[in-house]
């Protein structure tokens, strides 16, 4: 089986420097050359290095679009496909992977490390060995082999910034692809799309701006779907329903998901059209939207590609 590994940069394959860990190019190779010469995996194994290489944080819609690209040009050459990839924006690189392969029908793993492979006690060896072991055997779609685990690509999240088990993910009985009639690329472009969580007493003024300003908005709601319905709330989010941006809530809490209509307290969300995102993680939400954004024109496909689950983001209605 021949297995495409890209290599994209993040903290697997840096360095130290003056300025603290930066990416450097032929650590991730001479890794796998060594992994290969010592029997820890098998090959083939081409590599493919993205450059610039990148810390993640720099990540963006342009650099999901190239990982994808280079899946879907590859596809009839290779079996299997490994993503090293900075920990600190895998996870929207992973929920990007799943809407941006329709059909996908080999597995894609992605992988990083919280300590870089040039330093003693990283786990990025570890980590390659499983993605490389684990591309193998997987069955179709876009998952996430961290720390031991093998994490499900549209539910996952970063939620410890040093252990080296930094991600978990809800389970799914959907597997981390979308379903098509056959392998296909969906091209995302992007857009300006705002997070905004709400708070106690926090400034409207942000949320009025965000619906003047932004293509799409992702709301942080409180707990099961609640948010200040305030007169300041209600303009924003109905200036934002009238310039057909849509409005995708989820909730702050990492477990338990949204359910508008549970509380009085959401239905200023329902008054104007917010869409449900139910257990959606919101890197996904983020996402999901910067495609529904490029998908399609219309206002109401955009609000029903947000309120359908695609690639098992996210509870059935």
């Amino acid at each position: 089986m021949s297995i495409l590994l890209i290599h994209t940069g993040g903290t697997i394959g840096m360095v130290q420097t003056a300025q603290g860990f930066a990416p450097r190019t032929g650590i991730v190779e001479e890794a796998v050359a060594d992994l290969l010469a010592k029997g820890e995996v098998t090959g083939p194994i081409e590599i493919l290095r993205l450059d610039p290489l990148i810390d993640s944080a720099q990540a963006t819609p342009e650099d999901w679009r190239r990982v994808a690209q280079s899946i879907h040009d590859a596809s009839g050459k290779h079996e299997a496909f490994v993503v090293t990839h900075g920990t600190d924006t895998l996870a929207y690189t992973a929920a990007a992977l799943c809407l941006a392969l329709p059909g996908l029908e080999k597995p894609v793993i992605v992988t990083g490390a919280m300590l870089p492979l040039t330093v003693a006690g990283t786990d990025g060896r570890d980590n390659l060995i499983a993605a490389l072991n684990v591309a193998r055997t997987a069955g179709p779609g876009v998952r996430v082999q961290f720390g031991g685990q093998l994490l499900h690509g549209a539910r996952v999240r970063k939620s410890h910034s040093q252990a080296f088990d930094a991600f978990e993910a809800a389970t799914s009985d959907q597997p981390p692809l979308m379903p098509a009639e056959s392998f296909g690329l969906n091209a995302v472009q992007r857009h300006k799309v705002g997070i905004l969580s709400v708070a106690p007493g926090c400034c409207m003024a942000l949320f009025a701006a965000a619906a003047e300003v932004c293509d799409g908005l992702v709301l942080r709601c409180f707990g099961s779907g609640t948010a200040p319905d305030t007169p300041e709330m209600r303009a924003a989010l109905q200036a934002a329903c009238a310039r057909e941006v849509p409005v995708l809530a989820v909730s702050q809490c990492p477990e338990g998901g949204m359910r508008l209509g549970t509380y009085a307290a959401g239905q200023v969300l329902q008054d104007t059209g917010v869409v449900d995102g139910r257990d959606m993680s919101p890197e996904m939400a983020f996402a999901k939207m910067q495609f529904a954004l490029s998908l399609t024109p219309d206002f109401e496909a955009r609000r029903d590609f947000l309120a359908t689950p695609q690639c098992g983001e996210m509870l059935a209605p």
